[in-house]
C-alpha cells in the first residue's frame, strides 16, 4: 500500500478544528481528495449537521490522489492526544498499511499510531434550503449572544428585518436581546430579501458559536422563516466550516 503524509503548520489551529467538530459528532471520516480534505457528518439525532472543507494550499504537505482517502476518527479519544500541544507545533498523518501515524512536531516529535476506524460512507447532501436574509458579522460578536442568551433560556430566536437582525431569548430567568444593524461596525454584510424567523435550541448553538469562533475571527448567518438556521466561519486558505441547525418547533 502507497504512504501517505499529510501536514497541517498549526496543530493549535487544528486542535480548534477539532474541537468544533466534536460539538457535533463523537465518530467521522476525515476525507482527503484532490483538492483538500472534506468532512459532512450529522449529529446522532440528526437535528445538526457540520460541513468543513480545507483546500490542499491550506496544508504545508499534500499528496498527489488519484482516488478519496478516509481516515474514520473518534474525535473525543483524538483531542486527548492534541491536549498537550503549543502555538507553534504542527501536526502530521501518516497514512499506510490500515494503520494511521499522528505526529505532534514541535520542540521533540511525539508518534501515536492509531488503527484505522471504520466510519460509514454516508452521503450527505447540502441542505435545500431557500435562504431570504444573510448577515456576516464577528464571530465572536455571535458567540457572547449566544452565551448571553444561555443565561436565560434554553432557546434563542433569530429575527431579521430589512433594518436590522434581533437575537432574543427569554423565560422567567430574564429577557436578552441582542440587536445587529445593518451598517454597523460589526456588521460586514447584510442582504434580507425578505424577513425571517426563526427559533433554535441552544444546546448546539452555544457550543458551536464557542469552538468555531476561535478558528475564525467572521461568521455568515443564513436565515429563512422555520427553515434550518447555517452558519459558516471563514478559516484560513479559502476554507469553511459550516453548520446546519434544526429549528425548534413549539409543542402545541
Amino acid at each position: 500500500m502507497d504512504k501517505y503524509i499529510i501536514t497541517y503548520s498549526d496543530a493549535k489551529e487544528w486542535t480548534y478544528i477539532i474541537d468544533a467538530i466534536a460539538v457535533i459528532v463523537e465518530e467521522a471520516g476525515l476525507v482527503f481528495r484532490q483538492d483538500g480534505m472534506a468532512l459532512r457528518s450529522l449529529d446522532p439525532s440528526r437535528t445538526a449537521m457540520v460541513d468543513l472543507f480545507i483546500p490542499k494550499e491550506g496544508f504545508e504537505e499534500y499528496p498527489e490522489l488519484q482516488s478519496e482517502l478516509r481516515i474514520g476518527l473518534n474525535f473525543k479519544d483524538f483531542k486527548k492526544l492534541l491536549r498537550r500541544l503549543k502555538k507553534g507545533d504542527k501536526i502530521s498523518f501518516e497514512v499506510e498499511e490500515s494503520k494511521l501515524r499522528v505526529k505532534l512536531i514541535g520542540k521533540s516529535t511525539r508518534s501515536i499510531t492509531l488503527p484505522y476506524l471504520e466510519t460509514p460512507a454516508e452521503e450527505l447532501p447540502t441542505p435545500k434550503v431557500v435562504y431570504t436574509a444573510m448577515v456576516k458579522t464577528a464571530s465572536d460578536v455571535l458567540d457572547q449572544a449566544m452565551k448571553d442568551a444561555d443565561a436565560v433560556a434554553d432557546t434563542v430566536k433569530f429575527d431579521v428585518d430589512e433594518e436590522a437582525l434581533y437575537i432574543r431569548a427569554s423565560s422567567d430567568r430574564g429577557e436578552v436581546e441582542v440587536k445587529l444593524d445593518k451598517g454597523g461596525e460589526l456588521v460586514y454584510e447584510f442582504d434580507v430579501k425578505e424577513p425571517a424567523s426563526a427559533s433554535f435550541t441552544l444546546e448546539y448553538l452555544v457550543d458551536i458559536t464557542g469552538k468555531a469562533s476561535k478558528v475564525s475571527d467572521i461568521v455568515t448567518i443564513e436565515l429563512a422563516t422555520a427553515k434550518p438556521i447555517s452558519l459558516t466561519f471563514d478559516i484560513p486558505a479559502g476554507g469553511k466550516l459550516a453548520y446546519y441547525v434544526a429549528p425548534h418547533i413549539e409543542q402545541a
